[in-house]
């Protein structure tokens, strides 16, 4: 039976790992150390020569990957999502979600990851987690003209929050 094994945000990674990933592949082997067997730490698992496990290896290009492994992998890119598959993706986090304010808070989300400056552009958990904050707060309406309320939850770094700021004191701020 094929395996499938998932290698997430590879590029968060420590920088050596993508050469190790690559020997434990070209070996079809690799070491579980947290995992006890036998009275030792670390379970080895070994793939069966006969069927080779699929290996997914998600980045979010945070950082360069050496070559030699890139060299090794077939790259696909996945568009980030446009409003309405947003839509459905913020459906199945909160299913009754008032229409208008999925509305408004998507306009405001995408208004906001247009503006120029930003170091990291909010994503899709930042949506969700934002949503969920404006719920518990009885946040009912959310206009990128009357402030964005609880940005933290959208932008996390400092430079991002001075951008926004600079960017809606010069009237730059894309309107939702």
């Amino acid at each position: 039976m094929r395996s499938v094994v998932l290698i997430d945000e590879i590029d968060k990674a420590p920088r050596d790992l993508p050469n190790d990933v690559l020997n434990e592949i070209e070996d079809m082997s690799f070491t579980v150390k947290e995992i006890v067997a036998d009275n030792k730490p670390g379970l080895t698992i070994t793939a069966d020569s006969k069927y080779r496990p699929i290996i997914i290896i998600t980045s979010n290009s945070e950082r360069d990957l050496p070559d030699a492994f890139l060299r090794r992998c077939v790259f696909h890119f996945i568009e980030f999502p446009e409003k309405d598959l947003m839509a459905r993706i913020v459906r199945v986090h909160h299913p009754d979600l008032d229409q208008k304010l999925l509305d408004q808070a998507l306009r405001a989300f995408y208004a906001l990851r247009e503006v120029d400056g930003l170091r990291k552009r909010p994503s899709t958990s930042e949506l969700i987690d934002w949503i969920a904050v404006l719920r518990r707060a009885g946040i009912a309406s959310v206009e990128l003209e009357a402030g964005m309320p609880f940005l933290g939850a959208l932008l996390k770094r400092e430079q991002d929050l001075l951008a926004f700021a600079e960017a809606a004191t010069r009237g730059r701020r894309p309107r939702a």
